[in-house]
């Protein structure tokens, strides 16, 4: 069996002896979208304004649900490192006839079909029941935002993974990225109207540059030239997590 492909099988096999796993994968977009986006779209009423065009607070986070289902999933992807660590399996795993960027290459692509999962159930919920307006000719374009956000923040994660060897400052360490990368993008506000040192930090954060193209494809919505420059920066950002992970696992079982 090729190698990437036996790593994908034991990744489904991990998650089908592990309801809970596989439900924190699936289920958790639903609940964001369901829980903030109506709380939210409820509160503000009338709606926001975001270039010049008035829309429902749902339509505006429904593409920032699809970045922490991809950001979330990279969480459960990355502990499972120290899973693997604790019981030996990961070194063990890594004595089998594969390459490093094989081993890694075969966690990130289960992780990309969890999240097209992940996708098209999100995507029914916010059409169905939210009512949501989304550019279906571009849904392509968002299915391939969704692969590549899951795999950039994988390998982001999983970077310090490999470096880090105690759980609880691992734990402290994704928190931290979390709550900072979270709150200072444009996940759950438009950056216009916000000040100058906010836009410009969230600007910085490549949570901002997912947010911003994934809604640029579901909702036409964006400056086209921003949007452009943010995605080049995510594809630089991707390239450089994926050579940096794979260098820290060399590291690790030096």
């Amino acid at each position: 069996m090729n190698a990437v492909v036996a790593v994908m099988v034991r990744e489904y096999l991990i998650r089908r002896t592990s309801l809970m796993w596989f439900f924190m994968d699936l289920a958790v977009p639903l609940l964001y979208l369901l829980m903030f986006g109506v709380g939210f779209d409820r509160a503000i009423g009338g709606g926001m304004m975001m270039g010049g065009e008035s829309i429902r607070y749902n339509e505006f986070f429904t593409a920032s649900v699809l970045v922490m289902a991809c950001f979330g999933s990279a969480i459960n992807q990355s502990y499972g490192f120290f899973v693997d660590r604790d019981n030996g399996i990961f070194y063990e795993f890594l004595t089998y006839p594969m390459t490093r960027a094989q081993f890694m290459f075969g966690k990130i692509l289960f992780g990309c079909v969890m999240s097209l999962a992940q996708l098209l159930l999100t995507l029914i919920a916010a059409v169905a029941v939210l009512g949501v307006r989304i550019h279906y000719p571009l849904l392509p374009f968002v299915a391939v935002g969704m692969m590549m956000g899951t795999a950039a923040w994988f390998f982001f994660m999983a970077i310090f993974a490999f470096l880090i060897r105690r759980n609880d400052t691992f734990n402290t360490v994704l928190n931290v990225f979390y709550f900072v990368l979270m709150f200072l993008s444009s996940l759950f506000y438009p950056l216009e109207g916000t000040p100058d040192w906010l836009r410009m930090l969230s600007f910085c954060n490549p949570v901002t540059w997912q947010a911003d193209v994934m809604r640029w494809f579901l909702l036409g919505l964006g400056d086209p030239g921003t949007v452009l420059i943010e995605a080049l920066l995510f594809a630089v950002f991707l390239g450089a997590s994926f050579v940096v992970a794979v260098k820290a696992l060399e590291r690790a079982v030096e």
